[in-house]
């Protein structure tokens, strides 16, 4: 423990400094712009600005705190566009449209927005001191976790997902299989098989994230808008001044405590990411809701708590295997890590003791950083809640600019534009259906993480299946996947049967 104190006192040192304390702020103010962008997301957003924190010739701690700010930052910033036109900023801002978005249609988005900004503070400061205390324990339980863990781990995220959104488990199920069917599309990387390409050249790289999610719920946003203005049923948003209360705080307390928890752990293993925290996290609340979880998707403040506390929490959980062990834990420190190595430092176990001005200050900016977001975020509510009383016939163009602009400068393929205009149809028809979106976004994401580490697991045993079910935490897992399926189904029957006997009786 005074290893630790000594360390954060190293840190704080750094990161007060008058330059170091301005890179903060002016990282979380540039990351939540970034992150209300639809699809610019945190990793696009640190990708476009590495050259310029590269170029002004900053020491290897500030630059660091510059980028990691813009992470941080936009991971908050992601809720905004969720929130208010129900298009998410990136993979990890899914699963706050399910419940953020009603709640801003039932005009209670200034609540949403300043939930949202709480829970996102308690998740990250929760997950900076998990960071400080057992980062290095943490490292070593994470670089554990074989190929085969990591099948395990999707299939208790497939399993999470029957019941996650929507109130027919089917439909939830069909959604995540058509994100499956979209991870497939290119060329196999294993084999140089073209899967599902039809020949067209541009789909042989396959299709990306960034084209699914801006046309499966921007485009299909527009569309649906457009629908409604034709129909002359477009609803007027009244002018929201509300506000979280001491209450809701109260009432999601252990929603975002538990919720932090589980996006620092899941954040802490390689190659997860926000995406799989916040859906295992939704997922879990609405499982501990009970008879309340009918709820969740309509604007429960619990579905909104849980995701944001969650990726937040993963943010922080993905920079334990990058400062520790040198491993990206995810696509953002991927790319802070190769601004690591661009400025000649090596990341991993001896860069606490070789390079402390660099992880210790990097982490008390992350304490310093999610304040200063919170204190940012707050009186701004107010602000981002007025853009829902746009009147509708600007918000439609609008919507259609930010899906444009946002894929061409980010892909550059004009190919990807016609792409998300007949995904947006794709998806239009699929609300018509009453289908949610947000399981074929996550189908589509852990597709790709679930063939990927089958195909290693395999590859390793030699095609011995067993491999699947040789470790503790596989079997772990796979036996929390069917308690997430049957105790629900045994739960349901014994209340029908308890209710058949008191109308018996």
């Amino acid at each position: 423990m005074m290893e630790v104190l000594h360390g954060l006192g190293t840190g704080f040192a750094v990161a007060l400094s008058p330059l170091n304390l301005l890179l903060v702020l002016a990282g979380c103010f540039a990351g939540t712009l970034i992150g209300a962008l639809p699809g610019i997301g945190p990793i696009n957003g640190v990708a476009i600005l590495l050259p310029i924190a590269y170029g002004l010739g900053f020491p290897p701690e500030s630059a660091l705190i510059l980028l990691a700010g813009i992470y941080y930052g936009a991971e908050y910033g992601g809720r905004i566009s969720s929130i208010l036109l129900n298009v998410p900023g990136d993979a990890g801002a899914v699963m706050t449209t399910l419940d953020g978005n009603p709640m801003a249609r039932n005009g209670q988005a200034g609540k949403a927005l300043s939930l949202s900004a709480v829970a996102s503070f308690v998740g990250g400061t929760i997950a900076v001191v998990l960071l400080s205390l057992f980062g290095p324990m943490l490292a070593r339980f994470g670089v554990k976790f074989q190929p085969s863990d990591y099948v395990a781990l999707m299939v208790f995220a497939f399993a999470c997902l029957a019941s996650l959104v929507g109130s027919s488990p089917l439909k939830t199920l069909t959604g995540a299989l058509i994100g499956l069917m979209l991870a497939t599309i290119g060329v196999d990387a294993n084999t140089g098989v073209q899967r599902y390409s039809f020949g067209i050249p541009d789909l042989l790289a396959g299709i990306d994230f960034l084209v699914i999610v801006i046309g499966l719920f921007g485009m299909a946003e527009l569309f649906h808008l457009v629908e409604q203005q034709i129909r002359g049923r477009l609803t007027t948003v009244p002018i929201d001044k509300s506000f979280v209360s001491w209450a809701d705080i109260a009432r999601t307390k252990w929603t975002m405590l538990r919720c932090s928890l589980i996006g620092f752990i899941i954040g802490t293993l390689p190659g997860t990411g926000a995406s799989v925290a916040s859906a295992v996290a939704y997922g879990t609340e609405k499982r501990l809701a009970g008879s309340t979880a009918g709820t969740f998707g309509t604007g429960d403040i619990r579905g909104l708590a849980a995701p944001e506390a969650a990726n937040n929490g993963s943010a922080t959980g993905a920079m334990v295997p990058m400062l520790t062990l040198g491993i990206p834990g995810s696509g953002t420190t991927a790319i802070l890590l190769g601004a690591l190595l661009m400025f000649n430092v090596t990341p991993g176990p001896l860069m606490f003791e070789q390079r402390p001005e660099i992880a210790w200050g990097l982490i008390a900016s992350m304490y310093i950083g999610n304040i200063a977001l919170l204190v940012l975020n707050l009186p701004l509510v107010g602000l981002f809640a007025r853009m829902l009383t746009i009147p509708q016939h600007y918000l439609t163009p609008l919507i259609a600019i930010l899906a444009f602009i946002g894929i061409y400068s980010i892909v550059g393929n004009p190919f990807d534009l016609y792409m998300i205009i007949g995904l947006g149809v794709f998806g239009w028809i699929l609300r018509k259906l009453d289908f949610s979106l947000a399981p074929v976004i996550l189908g589509f994401v852990l597709g790709g993480l679930f063939e990927n580490n089958l195909r290693r697991a395999l590859s390793i045993s030699g095609g011995d299946w067993g491999i699947l079910f040789s470790t503790v935490d596989s079997l772990v897992l796979y036996a929390l996947a069917i308690a997430v399926v049957v105790i629900p189904l045994w739960l349901g029957r014994r209340a029908a049967r308890r209710a058949n006997a008191a109308f018996d009786a």
